[in-house]
């Protein structure tokens, strides 16, 4: 049966359910071959249905159609998310608009679930500079070596550089120190600068520098100074003005969860002297939650050494007043927050008002692992993308569809879940979210396509099991395939260090290994500084307009275009075992070979082509 159900508002691409508030909409179904005696339209909220409508059909046959149109001010409120759905009677029966994975519209004989509508009402602007960019992630123990820098006395040093293995327990889930250092710092990062600019980056996102025991740094121990063995203050204003000279913008890690257990605040071993466990009369004794004073207390999912932050106001006030503003004032162009989930809606306001008042195009990033349009966490519906809190998130399931889709052929889920962030994100967000191929919290990506799977090794092997050479060479090239996918979706494309090489590595710590020094420059990175550059120099990379359809088992299309312009990117990606030929309409051109096609294109089996149409 066939059942089209629609929103449209102007302004807002075709497809896709997020408006500005004040927005009108037009909600309207038709269905085919069958009939209607009464319709009734819903839309509510996570609390109530704020309005219930009988509804006037239109007839034509066996054909019916219906449609409401209103203003978002009528829903009670200037932004927030809404739900909804048509219910009908025919011949006594009644039925249900339902969706599949909110795309596909059907109708049902109970209720199943209705249609999302995102209204949001944007405070801040987006930073242009970060559209049709590049981010690069570097995990600053790992990078690169250089300058002049202070030792950390209480850590332990790794002077293999080069085959060094991360430190680690002997079985998965067990504690261990985490304090091996390689030595990579800030000045390293900076010495590689011409690097990441012949590889088309605009943007580096640092893993935590802040002064911390470990080597991860995700355990804080002073918030107001950079760690010593990376160079400390002076070693990040330089990495900030040499950056900015050479046109990249730098991210820092904002951890304001949890800090660590051997820290100013909390300080386990009295090496301080003022820490909450050192004494109930410290600044600091309100920022935790103790259960049997001082041995026990709430802990970032139960590790002791990463004691949880209680967000009263002393401790905003010390983010947004004193944090914050330092690194601003020092010329930082953004943050990443980790684990945003767990901070309370309001307190993430503040932190946004904060770094917005000091650089208005600074650019804020959450770190969210599922849709962030309709997250529900720790019993609170979160409101990243309503214009008070996130200009973007990290697109982790954009991340898991390209792995599937690429490695099984997965098609359909990757269609989905494409189309799902199309129609649920507003436009401006959808074209700033940070999509990855591999994170310093994931598998190397080279790693997951070719490498033995994780489930068939012992823990100790994943430190030092490498694919063969002959997989290693056929996985290098799926790898390229994959970055140019990621590159044609909406978004940016963010780069763990190492992926453009190839790097290989299994979870954490093994993902976490150090750049070779011969790394630089390598044929695979020379792939993707050629697809950096093109999407650098094609607007229609920012194209608001999308569809997505799986043409075949392995065959997805996807069409990006700009409202009433002719020219169009078409992107063809075959992840079947077999070539596939595809028409297209009109002559087109691909973007990475210049070759011209007329009326149809042969794609190879594991390949992707980026074309763009002919006016």
């Amino acid at each position: 049966m066939n059942c089209i159900f629609q929103i449209t508002s102007a302004g807002t691409p075709k497809g896709c359910h997020a408006v500005r508030s004040g927005s009108d909409v037009t909600v309207s179904l038709s269905v085919n071959n069958l009939g209607c005696d009464q319709i009734w339209f819903y839309i509510g909220n996570d609390e109530k249905v704020i309005f219930a409508r009988e509804l006037s059909a239109n007839r034509l046959g066996d054909c019916f159609s219906a449609q409401i149109s209103f203003n978002t001010n009528e829903l009670g409120a200037k932004d927030g998310l809404y739900f909804c759905h048509f219910e009908f009677v025919f011949n006594g029966k009644r039925y249900y608009t339902a969706f599949d994975y909110g795309e596909n519209c059907y109708l049902a004989e109970s209720f199943v679930n209705e249609c999302q509508l995102l209204v949001y009402n944007e405070e801040y602007a987006l930073p242009n500079w970060l559209y049709g960019g590049v981010i690069y992630q570097i995990f600053p123990d790992r990078f690169a070596k250089g300058g002049l820098t202070e030792r950390r006395s209480d850590a332990v040093y790794n002077e293999d550089w080069e085959n060094g293995i991360p430190e680690h327990p002997q079985k998965g889930g067990e504690a261990f120190p985490n304090n091996t250092h390689f030595g990579g710092t800030l000045y390293g990062v900076a010495e590689k600068l011409d690097y990441l600019v012949s590889l088309g980056v605009n943007c580096i996102y640092l893993n935590p520098i802040f002064e911390a025991y470990s080597c991860h740094k995700y355990d804080t121990a002073d918030f107001l100074a950079v760690d010593k063995s990376f160079g400390g203050d002076k070693a990040l204003q330089t990495l900030i003005d040499e950056a900015h000279q050479k046109g990249i913008k730098i991210i820092l890690d904002g951890v304001f969860n949890h800090v660590g257990n051997d820290s100013i605040y909390f300080d386990a071993y009295g090496k301080y002297g003022n820490g909450a466990c050192q004494s109930k009369e410290s600044p600091y004794y309100n920022w935790f939650t103790f259960h049997d004073y001082p041995h026990t207390y709430e802990s970032w999912w139960g590790i002791t050494n990463l004691p949880r932050i209680v967000r009263g106001e002393s401790y905003i006030r010390f983010i947004t007043d004193q944090v914050i503003p330092k690194y601003m004032r020092m010329g930082i162009d953004g943050w990443r927050l980790d684990v945003v989930d767990e901070l309370e809606g309001s307190f993430l306001e503040r932190i946004t008002a904060a770094i917005k008042k000091h650089k208005s195009d600074a650019i804020i990033i959450g770190e969210v692992w599922e849709d962030a349009s309709n997250k529900v966490a720790y019993n609170e519906r979160k409101a990243y993308f309503r214009g008070k809190q996130l200009d973007s998130v990290t697109n982790y399931p954009i991340r898991n569809a390209v792995v599937d889709y690429v490695k099984h052929g997965y098609s359909g889920i990757f269609a989905q879940t494409v189309s799902t962030l199309y129609r649920h994100y507003p436009p401006h967000k959808l074209a700033a979210l940070v999509n990855y191929l591999g994170s310093h919290d994931t598998e190397r990506i080279t790693t997951v396509l070719g490498g033995v799977p994780e489930t068939e090794l012992e823990y100790t092997q994943l430190a030092t099991t490498r694919m063969p050479a002959e997989n290693r060479e056929r996985t290098k090239e799926l790898l390229k395939q994959a970055y140019l996918l990621l590159a044609a979706l909406p978004g940016v494309p963010c780069i763990f260090y190492g992926d453009e090489i190839a790097m290989e590595g299994y979870r954490d710590p093994f993902n976490r290994r150090t750049f070779p020094t011969a790394g630089f420059n390598d044929e695979y990175s020379t792939f993707f500084a050629k697809v950096n550059n093109i999407r650098r120099n094609e607007p229609l990379f920012t194209a608001t307009e999308l569809t997505v359809t799986e043409e075949s088992h392995g065959v997805v299309r996807i069409t990006r275009g700009m409202p009433e312009e002719s020219q169009k990117l078409i992107i063809l990606s075959n992840m079947s075992d077999n070539e596939y030929t595809a028409e297209i309409a009109n002559k087109a051109v691909n973007l990475l070979t210049n070759e011209e096609y007329n009326n149809k294109v042969i794609i190879p089996a594991k390949n992707v082509i980026i074309l763009k149409t002919e006016q």
